[in-house]
C-alpha cells in the first residue's frame, strides 16, 4: 500500500467499503468493522484517521497491529486474514488494514472462552450494523459447502407472487400476515426464493424486504 494509494482512500471518503477510525480501545470493536467487510464486499479500515478524512496518526502502530491479530485469530469465526500496512502521511502513522469479501462467511464476532454463537455484522453505506436472521442464511448459501437448494412453489409462494405483483414489496411479517404462517417459516420461503434468482433482499436503514427480481422496490 503506497502513500499515493492511502491519500486516495481518504480522499474518497468512508463508505461501504472504507472505514476510519482515530484508535480502537479493544479487539472486540475491530472484529464488528473487519468482520462486516469479510460479509459483505470487503474493503478497508484506515486507523489514525478521523471521521472527516483528517489525519492523526496513532500513538503506537505495534499496539494497533496486536489488537487486529488478537480480532482476526480470537474474536472472529471463522477467523480471518488480513493485510496490515503501515503507511507515514505528514510524520504521522496510519494504520490500514484491507480485508477480502469472504467465501467462508458469515464470520461472527464472538467473545473468547465462551459457549455464545456470536453477532454477525455487514456493511451497509458507511456503517457496520447486524445482519438479520434473513441476510445471514443468504450469507450462508453462498460457502461452497451449503446444500443444495431445494424449492418447491406451492399455495404460500403463489400467494406471494401476487401480492409482489400488486405491491412491489414485502417483509417477513408481511408475508406471514398474508399466508398465516409463523415468521421464521416465511423467513424461510423468502430466502429460499431470493437464492433460486425468483427474489431480491433489499436492506434499508429502517427496512429490510423482498422483491420480484429485476423489479424496482415500490
Amino acid at each position: 500500500m503506497t502513500r499515493q494509494q492511502v491519500q486516495e482512500l481518504i480522499a474518497t471518503g468512508e463508505s461501504q467499503t472504507i472505514e476510519f477510525k482515530r484508535r480502537f480501545s479493544s479487539p472486540e470493536k475491530i472484529a464488528r468493522e473487519l468482520c462486516a467487510f469479510a460479509n459483505t464486499d470487503g474493503g478497508y479500515l484506515l486507523i489514525g484517521v478521523d471521521d472527516d478524512g483528517k489525519v492523526i496518526g496513532v500513538a503506537s502502530e505495534k499496539q494497533e497491529i496486536e489488537l487486529i491479530e488478537l480480532a482476526c485469530s480470537l474474536y472472529i469465526r471463522p477467523p480471518l486474514n488480513a493485510e496490515v500496512w503501515v503507511v507515514s502521511l505528514n510524520g504521522k502513522d496510519v494504520v490500514v488494514v484491507s480485508i477480502t469479501p469472504s467465501p467462508l462467511r458469515p464470520h461472527r464476532v464472538v467473545v473468547p472462552g465462551t459457549e455464545q454463537r456470536g453477532t454477525v455484522f455487514i456493511r451497509y453505506c458507511d456503517q457496520s450494523i447486524v445482519a438479520s436472521r434473513e441476510a445471514v442464511h443468504l450469507l450462508s448459501s453462498q460457502r461452497p459447502d451449503a446444500p443444495p437448494l431445494r424449492l418447491r412453489i406451492g399455495p404460500h409462494e403463489r400467494a406471494l407472487f401476487r401480492f409482489l405483483e400488486a405491491n412491489g414489496r414485502i417483509t417477513v411479517s408481511q408475508f406471514a400476515r398474508l399466508v398465516r404462517i409463523p415468521p421464521r417459516k416465511a423467513s424461510q420461503i423468502l430466502v429460499r426464493l431470493t437464492r433460486a434468482g425468483l427474489l431480491q433482499f433489499h436492506l434499508e436503514p429502517t427496512a429490510e424486504y423482498f422483491t420480484l427480481a429485476g423489479e424496482e422496490a415500490r
